[in-house]
């Protein structure tokens, strides 16, 4: 009789494994950016001089924008020096307080974003792009894994339209977006985890009527802490879903891999749903706070509160698989 091996199903080939160097720097980075979630106090408006506050650097949108009234919220917005001054960036550092200052020193003009796999790929300056498409303010609900969340003025392109004017073949299934990736200009990215970071949206997701590619925020170009001068917002999806300071966008037909679902895939999935009934291993998803306060707790709505819009995108599947 032939000696037959039968492997056993949790086998994993040595070609397939995880080089050792980067699952340690993936562990140390995820176990710094836990130990960061002690959250610090947030300064309000009067803790900041003139002339050295989150916003300053900022300016009033050059372009008449017209709120859209059909989102609306159903809590008051978050004061916009607080939205400016408690960011997640790990770019720059794991500290949300610290952010906003160490981002100052990205350049953001002038700016171009590459497109690739529809009829308009290359490159883009960001000037002309914002000149060809429009653009309209909205009021969303932001919700972080971390349990915070912030009520914003958004400024952007609904990506709806940039779809249809970047015009991605019918082959196209999903959309992968990446974040600028400069380490001179961005001390966190000696964390050795693995950026530049990146994110994906199925293409029907891109579609809908929600998301957007935001330039702006309380009437101001976007700060850089924020994400500047460009990023996504899925108001459905949790924070880290909404890549920052895009650089690259793709239409591709496979799902493409993330940043946090690679550096801890039994954290954060793909879709990252808001979902109440699904548990982040450090995190109960069923409350939430409103920055800056810990003391005001709110119950946590099923896809944020925009299931209307979006759970016919998920129908037939289980979320808590898929989460």
């Amino acid at each position: 009789m032939p000696n037959i091996h039968i492997r056993p199903p949790w086998f994993l080939p040595e070609a397939e494994a995880t080089p050792e160097s980067i699952y340690l720097r993936r562990r140390a980075f995820l176990a710094a950016a836990a130990g960061a979630l002690i959250f610090p106090s947030i300064g309000c408006a009067q803790d900041f001089p003139a002339g050295k506050g989150p916003l300053d650097k900022t300016v009033k949108y050059p372009t008449k924008v017209v709120r859209n009234g059909k989102y609306k919220l159903d809590r008051p917005l978050t004061k916009d020096v607080i939205a400016a001054s408690f960011n997640n960036y790990y770019e720059f550092t794991i500290n949300k307080t610290a952010v906003w200052p160490l981002a100052q020193k990205l350049t953001t003009e002038p700016w171009t974003v590459e497109l690739a796999g529809c009829k308009k790929k290359g490159k883009h300056d960001l000037a002309k792009l914002l000149k060809a498409l429009p653009q309209e303010e909205r009021l969303y609900r932001f919700r972080c894994v971390e349990t915070w969340a912030m009520a914003v003025p958004w400024i952007g392109i609904p990506l709806k339209k940039f779809v249809e004017w970047a015009e991605p073949p019918a082959s196209a299934k999903y959309m992968r977006f990446e974040t600028l990736f400069r380490p001179k200009e961005m001390p966190g990215v000696d964390f050795r985890a693995s950026f530049p970071y990146y994110e994906g949206l199925r293409i029907d997701e891109a579609t809908n009527e929600l998301p957007l590619l935001a330039t702006g925020i309380y009437g101001r170009t976007m700060p850089k802490q924020n994400g500047a001068p460009i990023r996504l917002i899925v108001p459905w999806k949790y924070g880290f879903k909404s890549c920052k300071s895009i650089v690259k966008i793709s239409f591709v037909e496979k799902q493409p891999a993330t940043f946090w679902n690679v550096a801890a895939g039994n954290e954060y999935g793909f879709y990252a749903n808001v979902n109440p009934e699904v548990a982040h291993p450090r995190w109960s998803q069923a409350n939430e706070w409103m920055i800056p306060s810990q003391m005001e707790r709110r119950k946590t709505l099923m896809f944020n509160g925009y299931g209307e819009q979006v759970a016919g995108l998920y129908k037939g599947m289980d979320l808590k698989r898929y989460f």
